[in-house]
């Protein structure tokens, strides 16, 4: 197998010869960029460090965020730019090293948006390959698509809110499954929101305001104890707003229980749009279509998995995802992975949002074939 290094110069070529011009970013990155995009889970795994006059900085853990930033500040950010990337990251990986490379593309401002998509995986997997890669397991999904049947349902906005946190983190079906696990409280607040829910607010307040006391907290990150029970009440009545009506969670019961080749998988939620009269058809003709150009550009369609419950770990993603696996590999950890995040532009402070697509690579991963965690 190749270096990492070797390999990261072979898919740089690789990406300028389909029109990918290299770019580079900062390795010291403002945290709160990161933090505030990617969910406040991404702490953890960053390295960060303090600034003199308090500002909170971390070494990069990806380029997407840094690029699609540049786009958005750039004299013309809805021109289309295609832009290709390899060099370190830095992120906290248990039983991996926290630095290593990364290469990948960035594509922004492309209208035909099902063509960029299918070209982007299309492209990642003959990434792969360069890597010997030659029989990867590919997962495929669509944010998109589950955002427009949540519309479709008429959910409460802290019913979305709460479905759409979950199906970023994986978390869906064990909410849809369990009623006991519509909470977002960790375990520990659990209980004092259970026994102030649907309570006077004023008394509710006084309870944990006492219960603060007994525990000998008055302030916590310069919060009264009037204050951290004021955000327990919230928690409390958003727990009542989020939660599913029968009907719902059976809809989306079927809906994360399907998995198959795209085109499988499109037949399978036609029945279950017209069994319970969900018009789902613009998302449906963009699958159908992203599907097409991915045949178009020799990808046999029926050797990917499209799987409805799969959305990547990561807030920003608006539309289609996938993943590349080694099934070579015991872990199972993606060597590849992307999507398309038009929203993230808008996050950063595009007036409207702007086509956005691209994936990356794990090059260690890659140039270690066959090994485990």
């Amino acid at each position: 197998m190749p270096s990492d290094a070797a390999l990261a110069q072979d898919l740089i070529a690789l990406f300028a010869g389909a029109g990918f011009a290299r770019a580079d970013v900062a390795i010291l990155q403002p945290a709160s960029l990161f933090v505030d995009l990617s969910g406040e889970d991404i702490r953890r795994r960053l390295y960060l460090t303090t600034d003199a006059e308090g500002a909170e900085w971390c070494l990069r853990p990806e380029f997407t965020i840094p690029l699609a930033r540049d786009q958005v500040a750039s004299a013309t950010p809805r021109e289309r730019r295609d832009a290709s990337y390899a060099g370190p990251v830095f992120r906290h990986r248990p039983g991996e090293s926290g630095e290593f490379l990364q290469a990948g593309v960035e594509s922004f401002g492309r209208a035909d948006r099902e063509a960029a998509d299918a070209e982007s995986l299309v492209l990642a997997l003959e990434a792969c390959g360069r890597a010997g890669l030659a029989s990867p397991f590919v997962m495929t999904g669509d944010a998109g698509l589950f955002a427009d049947l949540l519309s479709a349902l008429s959910l409460t906005d802290a019913a979305a809110r709460r479905l759409k946190r979950a199906f970023a983190t994986g978390r869906l079906s064990e909410l849809v499954r369990s009623p006991e696990a519509e909470t977002e409280a960790a375990p520990a607040y659990a209980g004092l929101l259970s026994a102030i829910e649907g309570q006077d607010p004023k008394a509710a307040r006084a309870f944990v305001e006492d219960v603060l006391k007994i525990a000998g907290i008055a302030q916590v990150g310069g919060r009264s104890a009037g204050d951290i029970a004021d955000r327990f009440l919230r928690q409390a009545a958003g727990r009542t707003d989020a939660r599913l009506d029968d009907r719902s969670r059976a809809i989306l019961s079927r809906f994360l229980a399907i998995e198959a080749d795209p085109d499988a998988a499109l037949a399978t939620l036609r029945r279950l749009a017209g069994d319970e009269r969900i018009d789902l058809s613009a998302a449906f003709e963009r699958l159908e279509a992203r599907t097409g150009f991915i045949a178009a550009a020799g990808v046999d369609p029926a050797g990917l998995t499209f799987r409805a419950s799969f959305g990547r770990n990561l807030d920003y993603y608006t539309g289609f995802v996938f993943e590349i696996r080694d099934p070579s590999r015991s872990d199972l950890r993606p060597v590849c992975g992307g999507g398309r995040y038009d929203g993230l532009t808008r996050a950063l402070g595009a007036p409207s949002a702007i086509p956005a697509v691209g994936f990356s690579m794990w090059l260690d991963r890659l140039t270690a074939r066959g090994a485990g965690a």
